[in-house]
C-alpha cells in the first residue's frame, strides 16, 4: 500500500520521460527523468500526504532514487 501511495504521488507530481507503470520499485527515478525541481515537489507532496517531515540528512539523491528508497524513508519517519 505504501509503495502504491508513492507511485500515485509520483504520477501526480512528476513528468517522467517514461511511463511510471513500466518501472520496477527499484528503478532509478532520476534515470527516468526526475529532476531536482520535481524532487522538491515530490518531497512536499509526500510530507503532506503522510503527515511527516523529512530530516535534513534524508534530503539526498539516495532517498529519492527509487520507489523502494522513498518507501523506506517514509516508513522510518512514521515509526
Amino acid at each position: 500500500m505504501l509503495k502504491q501511495d508513492v507511485r500515485s504521488i509520483l504520477t501526480d507530481h512528476c513528468r517522467l520521460s517514461v511511463d511510471l507503470n513500466s518501472l520496477d520499485d527499484d528503478s532509478d527515478l532520476y534515470d527516468a527523468g526526475l529532476t531536482s525541481l520535481t524532487t522538491v515537489n515530490v518531497m512536499l507532496a509526500i510530507e503532506d500526504h503522510f503527515d511527516i517531515e523529512f530530516d535534513d540528512q534524508m534530503l539526498s539523491r539516495e532517498t529519492f532514487q527509487s520507489i523502494n528508497s522513498l518507501a523506506d524513508a517514509i516508513d522510518s519517519l512514521k515509526s
